[in-house]
């Protein structure tokens, strides 16, 4: 008789306990980010959702823990509550379970991969400790991917070193548990202390030290936000850190219970602040610029943006659509395949996308292009092209435009060149420039209107109030049409709104429509009107400094102070 065998139960699944760090997305490891592009659920903390849902797959089911500052954690379980946030939660069959710990194991039952994100470093959070415990007293296998601390990271980006060439002690105090031993003990220490605690606590915890013995004139700083743009550094001493944030208007606040990172000591480095701060002093920290491209349009000049400290957002200003009459472009990609054509140049990405669309329609792919030389007006362009997986043979080496293009673009040559004719996909509204220089070149033209550009809709009423409200604290106008555009969808920049333009052509029109143009690029590039935003926001703060002035954001004027006229040209 054969032995009977029984079903196999589902395979246990798989937690990941994983660090997002104290804020900033780019601290994120590797090894985090890589774990978070399997996950089939994610269960984070409502304040890092926003850092590692970027990096999970599409269609992860998300979990994270109540934003209500009233709900605490599950009464009799000291754990946080969590709510399911997303219709994928529930198709992918997560409970609506409100224990972290329960919820993670349920998750993880019936083979998904779970990722369970906490704030700084899972081995330091006590929440993630207990569900660890409750995983291994389950079956259920998990591993632990360390994430920076914030009592560590929150120093480095405040400019403030734990310890000096002396090598002294540095001590870890969680102010919202500590008991008075432990305070009693890091009072006797001249070692550095760094104190976890919240805004509206930090003169108590202040108050703690000195009664311990720590004397009342050691140096202090305090950071809140640390790690994002939101990030501001007071320095002080014990004795003086609660009229020092009242005098900053910090205290008495609603939002007091913030987290925040204190250090504490001689040697802290907190007297040298000034000369290590070098997140705060970002020539753009903490500026909210308004980005009138798409996302897809923006992604280089958004990165460049946030390298100096700023918050881009981006607002559509065109939209795209096909042309009227289709029949000329696909005239126009027919003889593309028939060997019409010696050169096809491309001079925006959406030119790109509307041949790629083309191609798709009729089957074709990337190997169309063999025997044609292929031109691109700028590296954004070229980029678009190399993602469809053509290598531009032409792209120009001085200024990205229609002009650099024509600069470099070979005369036509009856000797060298079998055919005559470039194939010229652009917008319905682009200039003649690019067109009549190649015809002074000797090529014929076939001009063909591959997409129209129309206005956009209007950006959501929060975004239309702080652009007319002095919300934002530059504006960065890429061309006439992104002025007359931006103004008709959702109304003028406000007068204390810092405005940078792309170049002459551009700083008119925006004149035209009442507004004052503070930065111009010294070339016509999206990358280095960024670098001009920069420079500018350089000597407005060493100003400030100079003067003795506080380092204020333009948004942070009065409303109707004038603004400075630049010297940028």
């Amino acid at each position: 008789m054969s032995p009977t065998t029984l079903p196999a139960g589902p395979e246990p699944g798989h937690v990941t306990f994983l660090g997002a760090g104290p804020g900033d997305p780019g601290l994120l490891t590797l090894r985090a980010v890589e774990a978070l592009a399997h996950a089939d659920v994610l269960v984070a903390e409502h304040e890092v959702l926003d850092v590692v849902r970027t990096h999970a797959r599409r269609g992860v089911a998300e979990v994270h823990t109540d934003p209500d500052p009233s709900g605490g954690p599950v009464p009799g379980t000291g754990t946080p509550q969590l709510a399911v946030v997303d219709g994928a939660s529930t198709a992918a069959g997560v409970p609506a379970v409100r224990d972290a710990a329960h919820l993670v194991m349920e998750a993880a039952r019936g083979g998904r991969r779970v990722v369970r994100a906490v704030s700084g470093d899972p081995g330091l959070d006590t929440y993630a400790a207990e569900e660890m415990l409750a995983c291994a007293a389950a079956g259920v296998p998990f591993e632990v991917v360390p994430g920076i601390a914030s009592a560590t990271g929150v120093p480095a980006y405040a400019g403030v070193p734990l310890r000096d060439a002396e090598g002294a002690d540095v001590r870890f105090v969680d102010a919202r548990t500590a008991s008075d031993r432990c305070w009693t003990e890091v009072g006797a220490s001249d070692g550095t202390v760094v104190v976890s605690t919240t805004l509206d606590s930090v003169a108590a915890a202040a108050g703690e030290l000195v009664s311990a013995g720590r004397k009342p004139d050691t140096p202090m700083t305090v950071t809140v936000g640390g790690t994002t743009t939101r990030q501001r550094t007071w320095t002080a001493t014990l004795g003086t850190i609660a009229q020092t944030l009242k005098q900053a208007k910090v205290l008495p606040s609603p939002d007091g219970g913030r987290p925040v990172i204190a250090v504490v000591g001689e040697r802290s480095a907190a007297a040298r602040r000034d000369e290590l701060s070098w997140f705060e002093s970002k020539p753009l920290f903490g500026w909210k610029v308004l980005v009138p491209r798409t996302k897809e349009q923006a992604a280089s000049l958004s990165d460049q943006l946030r390298s100096y400290g700023a918050v881009p957002h981006e607002v559509p200003t065109i939209a795209v659509e096909p042309p009227r009459t289709p029949q000329q472009m696909e005239r126009a990609v027919k003889g593309l395949v028939t060997g019409r054509y010696e050169w096809i140049a491309f001079t925006s990405v959406n030119a790109v996308k509307a041949v790629r669309e083309k191609f798709e329609e009729y089957g074709l792919d990337a190997r169309a292009f063999a025997g044609i030389k292929v031109a691109a007006v700028g590296e954004q362009t070229a980029k678009a092209l190399i993602a469809f997986g053509v290598k531009p043979d032409l792209v120009p080496s001085g200024e990205q435009s229609a002009a650099g293009l024509l600069e470099d673009w070979p005369p036509y040559d009856p000797v060298f060149d079998p055919i005559d004719r470039v194939f010229l996909p652009r917008a319905d509204i682009a200039t003649e420039t690019l067109v009549a220089g190649l015809i002074e070149l000797g090529w014929e033209v076939d001009d063909v209107t591959a997409y129209r550009t129309v206005r956009a809709s209007p950006p959501p009423a929060s975004t239309r109030e702080a652009i007319k409200g002095g919300g934002f604290d530059a504006v960065l106008f890429t061309s006439s049409s992104t002025v007359r555009n931006l103004v008709g969808i959702a109304g003028k920049p406000h007068n204390v709104t810092v405005i940078a333009c792309i170049g002459p052509a551009t700083a008119k029109t925006a004149e035209e429509h009442g507004l004052r143009v503070d930065v111009m690029a010294p070339e016509p590039s999206v990358l280095k009107l960024a670098e001009a935003l920069a420079d500018f926001g350089t000597r407005r703060r060493t100003a400030a400094i100079e003067a003795g002035d506080p380092v204020t954001r333009p948004s942070e004027r009065r409303p109707g102070s004038r603004r400075r006229r630049s010297t940028t040209s």
